[in-house]
């Protein structure tokens, strides 16, 4: 049994393709698996521009990173491919990246990079190649079940923890994929890449939005798609109008700078009315979200979702945003299609966010699936509009 991939047979008997975007990350996973004996082959994706970002911190699979996976793959001996999949990339990544923000949400580009790219095609490329498993530099841990599958966990290192946006990982793509770094900390995984003498071992992390260059990323949704940038109403939560702004894709939820607005009280965007082209502001208790109805919902727990919710509820941690911890919160069936009412609120929260489900607040926890965010409601709608929840039972212990 090889262990770091939990798989049968000997290292030298099993072939994996590694994902290399250029990181640290990355080349330290092919380097380790190289050390261990594995029979690895290198990939990059090409996957925007090739001189887009040659000198720009913070990019990924663009111009010096491709020269900088494939001098890594020089180093560690393992052979390296490049793949050109900007046109794929710009389907099903970018284009919808920029239709999310024309429809006034908040879209979460990595999530469709993962599912989409790396764990659709570059997994259907992985098996070509005769490769037993993909292995990626995410910062997340797979584990094998009693019941014989394969579960989800957040990263030992919860600063660096990827698993947000993993959350629509199928259960047959979790056969196939692992996550060597999964148990180490940054700190480790750098000191790992000094020992192998990797180039890369103090290179600035990856930014989230990738394709960005300058990270505006309305000057690329006016690139894309122009005309975009359409004026309307700045209004407040009664529909008068307090301003104008110059189009829906310069703001999200939660945002106070560049209102420019003459008042003598903080204002925050509340929502954004695409339809209306109206962006719609009020004081921060305004943004203190209860009630979140999702879309495209991934269950990877235990069972069938559906099953999971055979007491019309269930108690679950959930992340609306990358950054925040995850918090208490029922997920249920509802009117317009599963629901999650959390039971502390949260501020800021936009449609288009991922709403992701663990079994635990802290921690190692399981990642239970998750969604899209479809639309909220505050606090007060939720009052009146839904039967009141116990919350009482619900705790972060």
């Amino acid at each position: 049994m090889s262990e770091i991939l939990d798989l049968p047979g000997r290292p030298r008997d099993i072939r994996v393709v590694v994902a290399m975007s250029g990181g640290v990350d990355s080349s330290v996973t092919a380097a380790l698996l190289k050390a261990e004996g594995y029979d690895v082959i290198g990939v990059t994706l090409q996957l925007y521009d090739h001189g887009m970002a040659v000198h720009r911190k913070g990019a990924c699979c663009a111009g010096q990173d491709i020269y900088d996976a494939r001098a890594v793959a020089e180093r560690i001996g393992i052979p390296h491919y490049v793949l050109d999949y900007e046109s794929r990339f710009k389907e099903a990544v970018i284009d919808r990246f920029a239709e999310s923000y024309i429809h006034g949400e908040t879209p979460v580009p990595c999530v469709d990079c993962n599912t989409a790219i790396k764990f659709h095609d570059l997994l259907a490329t992985a098996r070509e190649l005769g490769a037993a498993v993909l292995a990626t530099g995410h910062y997340v841990a797979s584990r094998r079940l009693p019941s014989g599958g394969r579960a989800l966990y957040r990263a030992r290192d919860e600063e660096r923890d990827q698993s947000y946006f993993l959350f629509a990982t199928t259960r047959a793509q979790l056969e196939l994929l692992r996550f060597p770094l999964g148990e180490r900390t940054k700190a480790e995984t750098r000191e790992l890449a000094r020992r192998f003498g990797l180039a890369v071992a103090e290179k600035h992390d990856s930014q989230d939005i990738c394709f960005v260059p300058t990270g505006h990323y309305a000057d690329v949704i006016e690139r894309l798609k122009p005309g975009a940038a359409e004026a309307g109403d700045i209004v407040d939560l009664d529909g008068k109008v307090l301003g104008r702004h110059g189009g829906i894709i310069h703001f999200t939820v939660g945002q106070r700078r560049g209102l420019r607005l003459a008042t003598g009280t903080p204002l925050y965007v509340v929502r954004l009315d695409a339809e209306r082209r109206r962006v719609v502001v009020g004081p921060r208790e305004a943004l203190r979200m209860r009630r979140i109805v999702l879309r495209d919902v991934n269950w990877i727990g235990d069972g069938t979702l559906d099953a999971a919710l055979a007491d019309d509820r269930r108690e679950v941690f959930v992340k609306v945003r990358s950054t925040r911890p995850p918090q208490a919160a029922w997920l249920r069936h509802g009117a317009q299609g599963y629901e999650v009412e959390l039971v502390d609120g949260e501020h800021g929260v936009s449609p288009g966010q991922a709403c992701v489900f663990y079994d635990a607040p802290r921690g190692q926890a399981r990642v239970l699936g998750g969604g899209f965010i479809k639309s909220t409601a505050t606090a007060l709608e939720a009052a009146r509009t839904g039967p009141e929840t116990d919350t009482a039972a619900v705790t972060a212990s």
